[in-house]
């Protein structure tokens, strides 16, 4: 669901107050943070779709990599998951095997658990997991949390979306499929944990509503601004090529719906940029609020964990005419 239809549809529903929920939807947060004690603090997520890839292993690992990266986001570590399927009847058992195969491998690269789950007979494959995490200390990265001045770092590349729109209409390269099924289905395990052990305040990991969608909830939630710098953002190799092909999905055009009500684009900004900073993500990566001193350190430090692509992006301003904005 587009992220203009869904607000539209958050607006008419109760929102209960209670002082162990520390983050949740009132801020459009990636997970729930909820106080069961002194000592223990839960994040709680959910995340299921249809198929972005041909290969059903290779969707199992993308799905879970995908709902996992919810508590990362929020600072936190899985510890259990339930899977979540729907599944047509008439399709080779089979598939779903590999499915959960891959997605039981990448929850046990996480160190999380799967109990078990639920199925359900559907038109279509869709999969996912329903996560429980916990925070190993009371610190965590909510949406509400950036401040003016702090720097913002991306760790992994964009263009998933077109890309996979590409594959589906089968005419992507094998080489661009391969770049963009190693980032999808890479944990962002490495990346939160760094970024806690250099004390970020805010971070949203960058899915379904797009780089500029995330951080339009971000910049709202925390009543700021953000300062993208357009030329920096990293992108997979290849993409620009399948967005002049007509690779966009619709997802993203809704994105691009919900984006420009709120970002003033610099004319700088190509056009091909701005869809790129708009296109859906799936399983995306990190973007985080470091405080300048820290920000070229912790830059550094994800790329010695693997997140070649990690680069400061824009920065933090207060609250302005829109709340986001390229140069």
């Amino acid at each position: 669901m587009g992220p203009c239809d869904l607000r539209n549809i958050r607006q008419d529903l109760p929102y209960k107050e209670d002082p162990r929920v520390l983050a949740g939807a009132y801020y459009s947060d990636d997970a729930g943070i909820f106080r069961l004690n002194e000592t223990t603090t839960l994040v709680q997520t959910v995340d299921f779709f249809p198929p972005m890839v041909n290969d059903p292993y290779d969707f199992g690992m993308i799905a879970a990599a995908n709902a996992l990266s919810d508590v990362y986001a929020m600072g936190g570590v899985p510890v259990t998951a339930l899977n979540l399927v729907g599944f047509p009847s008439d399709l080779d058992a089979g598939i779903l095997r590999d499915i959960l195969r891959g997605g039981f491998d990448k929850a046990t690269e996480a160190g999380a658990v799967i109990l078990g789950g639920h199925t359900v007979v559907d038109k279509e494959i869709k999969y996912g997991l329903s996560v429980t995490g916990i925070l190993p200390d009371k610190a965590f990265t909510p949406n509400s949390g950036a401040r003016a001045g702090e720097l913002l770092i991306l760790t992994k590349p964009l263009g998933i979306g077109i890309i996979t729109t590409a594959i589906k209409r089968d005419f992507a390269p094998v080489e661009v499929e391969k770049e963009a099924i190693f980032h999808m289905s890479r944990l962002n395990k490495n990346s939160s944990a760094v970024m806690m052990e250099f004390g970020a305040g805010a971070a949203t990991d960058i899915t379904g509503f797009g780089l500029m969608g995330h951080a339009r909830n971000l910049a709202e939630g925390s009543g700021v601004s953000i300062r993208f710098y357009a030329d920096k953002v990293p992108v997979i190799p290849g993409t620009r090529e399948l967005l002049e092909k007509g690779a966009y999905p619709g997802g993203s055009k809704r994105n691009r719906q919900y984006a420009d009500e709120a970002v003033f684009w610099h004319d700088s900004t190509d056009e091909q940029t701005r869809m790129i900073m708009t296109d859906a993500q799936t399983s995306g990566g990190l973007l985080i609020c470091i405080s300048p001193e820290k920000a070229e350190g912790l830059r550094q430090k994800l790329r010695e964990t693997g997140e070649t692509y990690s680069e400061i992006i824009g920065e933090v301003i207060p609250r302005g005419d829109t709340l986001l904005e390229t140069e």
